[in-house]
């Protein structure tokens, strides 16, 4: 499986014949192997939204870290097909759609995903877990790095886990060296007191030379699964320098959305999720869908292929929504004509595309070929909705295309 998933990930993230872009390339294939999102960075309600799921779609997106593919059966769908080139995504997504199906009510597995650092959750996964688990997805969990197995990941702090997890540590790190406690940021009640504290403790960071000579590295980035091509995008928003798009970033996830709403930032700041009784959670954590969670979990598949691969084998007109992420961003023209061709013969109608850019601007038009985008029409009011609300805040915009069939 390592020796066909690499050669997948090779295929995506390969791009450049340049020497050093080339190498950066490569390494972050290789990291791509591993854990990398523990959590997704893409915000599931935003999708929900455009996407207006209703009972019969069936729908295919994108993993990562699963929050997305779990929160959209809590809509009920007729099916939600999953892939991901990374094994480990593979083996989070099926871990967390057999705990659904598994543990006894919405106290367990809040316990085991949103707590992630609790001694009793390796009880949980040996009583109700893992014997509905595939023989390869438990053979992951159980494997041991070096000493301790992975599942016991969820026992020391998942989310602190991951190339994301490390990336965050080494930010407060970095933000500690600036004297900065994230403390009253968590504490703040209003939209001016996030703001304040943005301006007094955060924007002089981006002054730094610490900062501002890592920012220059496009390995820098890595942890937050931006490769060469998609750093280079951001770099072109900001003139040439991706510090200043990182500055606004940041400064929208922590000004533009109330705290206690905004589990993004409670991830980024606090590298858990608020554990307030009303703390503010992903869909497929809440306590209100475990339920239908539960009921539908079964429609819910995940599988290591690209989403072209996957589209080749599915029947025409038969998806009704399609979630790429930011996958986008990483395909040369051949790969973004091959996928859009597939989108469009397995669209039904009606049937809407959201991604997301890591650059303010939509990738597809110039590029994608006009006889199959003459087939889509772009939803301007969903986009720009979509990029607003969207409170992970790490994208430059949300897109929204929907199939004129």
């Amino acid at each position: 499986m390592t020796q066909t998933a690499q050669a997948r990930l090779d295929a995506a993230v390969l791009q450049d014949s340049d020497a050093t872009t080339g190498w950066l390339e490569r390494l972050f294939s290789r990291l791509f192997l591993g854990l990398v999102y523990p959590q997704i960075w893409e915000d599931p309600v935003v999708d929900m939204e455009a996407l207006q799921i209703a009972p019969g779609d069936n729908l295919v997106c994108i993993a990562s870290g699963s929050c997305n593919l779990m929160s959209y059966l809590t809509a009920g769908p007729a099916s939600v097909a999953a892939v991901d080139l990374s094994p480990a995504h593979i083996a989070l997504g099926r871990l967390k759609l057999a705990a659904a199906r598994s543990l006894p009510d919405h106290a367990a597995f809040y316990q085991f995903f949103a707590r992630a650092d609790m001694a009793s959750n390796g009880t949980l996964y040996e009583r109700y877990i893992r014997a509905g688990l595939d023989p390869e997805t438990r053979a992951y969990w159980e494997a041991r790095q070096p000493i301790r197995r992975r599942i016991s990941l969820f026992q020391r702090g998942f989310y602190r886990h991951g190339l994301l997890g490390r990336f965050l540590g080494a930010v407060h790190l970095v933000a500690g060296l600036g004297g900065v406690n994230f403390a009253p940021l968590l504490a703040a009640r209003t939209l001016e007191e996030q703001q304040a504290y943005f301006d007094q403790h955060i924007a002089p960071l981006f002054d730094m030379w610490l900062v501002r000579w890592l920012a220059g590295y496009r390995a820098a980035l890595f942890g937050l699964g931006i490769p060469p091509a998609q750093y280079d995008k951001l770099a072109r928003d900001g003139g040439g320098d991706v510090l200043p798009v990182l500055r606004e970033r940041v400064r929208k996830l922590m000004c533009d959305f109330p705290i206690r709403e905004n589990y993004f930032a409670w991830q980024a700041f606090a590298r858990c999720y608020d554990p307030a009784p009303d703390g503010a959670l992903p869909p497929y954590l809440q306590a209100r869908n475990f339920t239908a969670l539960s009921e539908y979990a079964e429609r819910g598949q995940i599988t290591n292929r690209s989403l072209t691969d996957y589209l080749q084998g599915e029947r025409a007109r038969s998806k009704q929504g399609f979630v790429l992420l930011d996958a986008q961003d990483w395909m040369n023209d051949v790969q973004l004509n091959v996928l859009w061709a597939e989108i469009t013969r397995t669209a039904a109608p009606g049937a809407r595309v959201i991604f997301r850019t890591g650059g303010t601007t939509d990738i597809l038009p110039g590029r994608v070929r006009p006889d199959l985008m003459n087939h889509w029409a772009y939803d301007k009011d969903a986009s720009a909705r979509g990029t607003e609300r969207d409170r992970s805040a790490i994208y430059g915009a949300f897109h929204v295309y929907r199939y004129k069939g």
